[in-house]
């Protein structure tokens, strides 16, 4: 299987995570602009997401001569290790259909430094519980710095006028359930991978990156017949009308769920290195990422009154220096 060998490309991939992370909710934006509820475009958005790790598996999860290829590492893992790989793609599921709710009722600038913000501390944590790797003074204060920055970016979101900010109440409060949950699922996915895949051989019964995160696309995407049913249901959204839409539509969320798991597996390899909780906090500069777009791309502060830029540029500069104690928690 591919493995990161060098500490500099695993930085690079924690950065495609953030990249990726904080820009897939664009295709759910452009998807929104034509109507298309939101959990219309979920439906491809899950299967992008388990098409993209089946692909990892199949490619990337059987070249080379590093760890145990695919195919091998299915047929010894243990139901256990299958079972918290499924689980963690499960409650991603939950977490993330809020998290779209969230960013329908708020916008991207609020809803990613809220949720995701929340889903940080807590993934960071139970992440470096279980595997103690880097500088944890580093990392806590990065940490630390990046809520401080969430906590700008709410302020900012507060002197927005009611007519711009229709809806946020709910927002927000989608927002703040969709962290606690997405917190979670990192950990969740790590109990199921053998520890130090780098350098040491894969455990018995425990799986590769590539096969957990197989099996975590197909957690998500099974799960979804009954979390993103119910959603259809409360947005009044049938299966008739998904079939009925266009190719443009279905693309954008079949492109977004590719973008989104192209970002976890780059994080979850990169872990072998930088070690899970540096890998996903880092990778959680999505919230930079995604304020950017909501700020100056989608325009969502245009109508905030004067006061409010020293809140964002509080944010930015939050981000900024959390992420770089961050990165620097490696060395």
């Amino acid at each position: 299987m591919f493995i990161v060998t060098s500490l500099a490309l695993a930085i690079a991939f924690c950065m495609i995570t953030m990249l990726g992370w904080g820009s897939w909710a664009n295709t759910q934006k452009l998807a929104g602009k034509e109507q298309w509820h939101f959990p219309l475009f979920y439906w491809d958005y899950a299967i992008g997401v388990f098409f993209a790790g089946l692909v990892a598996m199949l490619t990337l999860g059987t070249m080379g001569s590093a760890g145990m290829d695919s195919w091998t590492n299915w047929s010894q893992a243990s139901s256990a290790s299958l079972g918290a790989a499924v689980l963690s793609g499960v409650l991603f599921n939950i977490s993330n259909l809020l998290l779209v709710v969230a960013i329908d009722a708020a916008g991207m600038s609020v809803a990613f430094p809220v949720g995701v913000g929340l889903a940080l501390v807590i993934g960071t944590v139970q992440s470096y519980l279980q595997t103690p790797k880097g500088s944890a003074l580093l990392l806590g204060s990065g940490v630390i710095l990046v809520v401080f920055a969430m906590i700008m970016s709410a302020l900012a979101h507060n002197k927005l006028p009611r007519a711009a900010g229709h809806g946020r109440s709910k927002g927000l409060i989608f927002a703040i359930i969709a962290g606690c949950l997405m917190g979670l699922f990192y950990p969740q996915l790590m109990r199921a991978i053998s520890p130090d895949f780098n350098t040491a051989p894969i455990a018995m019964g425990m799986l590769t990156p590539y096969t957990a995160l197989c099996a975590f696309g197909a957690g998500l995407l099974l799960s979804n017949f009954i979390v993103n049913t119910i959603f259809m249901k409360t947005e009044g959204a049938t299966y008739a009308t998904y079939f009925r839409g266009s190719t443009r539509l279905h693309s954008l969320g079949l492109l977004g769920g590719i973008i989104w798991m192209v970002a976890l597996i780059c994080n979850v390899v990169a872990s072998g290195l930088a070690g899970p909780a540096i890998s996903y906090a880092l990778g959680q500069g999505a919230t930079l990422v995604a304020a950017i777009w909501g700020i100056f791309i989608w325009k969502e502060f245009r109508d905030a009154p004067a006061g409010t830029m020293p809140f964002v540029v509080l944010m930015f500069i939050g981000y900024a220096s959390g992420l770089a104690l961050i990165g620097l928690a490696t060395l």
